[in-house]
């Protein structure tokens, strides 16, 4: 297996959720693409994005400023180098086996999540897409799961507002002295 450096490795997948980046973005994200509040990665799969950065995010940048050294903000063994692919693809998977989640959870599931969390949220569909880069609605609608506490909550509030409404035309249709 390719190695990678365990502190960069580790970075990497701390950022993917906060960010909703894909995982080779930050494997090939080089120090300049890095700016005070957003990242600018050019390596990304649909060209370049702007990627903007919460205080959690700025954290982790911020500690692996301080250990990394070169031009890449995630390095291989040599540090002369972006990532090894294998390298954070086993970081992952050892990850996994450790703390128990679920065996077929894959690295990008955390870019999937980040969606899905933006819209529990509250943000719009179009929003979450933004958040990730997509130029079409109907990706990010592949990517969002909504949990079954938000669905309820959503089906709770459709209800009250129709039964609100029906007891408004039920109002209106009777007069007072008729219920």
């Amino acid at each position: 297996m390719p190695y990678t450096s365990p502190g960069t490795g580790v970075a990497a997948v701390r950022l993917i959720l906060p960010t909703g980046c894909r995982p080779g973005e930050f494997r090939c994200l080089r120090w300049c693409e890095v700016k005070a509040d957003r990242l600018i990665p050019s390596d990304a799969k649909t060209g370049p994005r702007c990627v903007l950065l919460g205080e959690p995010a700025q954290k982790v940048l911020d500690a692996l400023n301080g250990t990394s050294r070169g031009e890449w903000v995630c390095t291989n063994e040599t540090g002369d180098g972006p990532m090894n692919r294998g390298g954070l693809r086993g970081l992952w998977m050892k990850t996994w086996d450790l703390t128990g989640i679920v065996a077929d959870a894959r690295l990008h599931d955390l870019r999937l999540a980040h969606a899905s969390h933006a819209v529990m949220m509250g943000e719009s569909l179009h929003v979450a897409g933004r958040l990730l880069g997509h130029r079409r609605a109907s990706t990010t609608n592949r990517y969002v799961h909504l949990d079954d506490v938000t669905l309820g909550r959503a089906a709770g509030r459709v209800a009250a507002w129709i039964q609100a409404k029906l007891s408004a035309a039920k109002d209106r249709a009777m007069p007072a002295g008729e219920l």
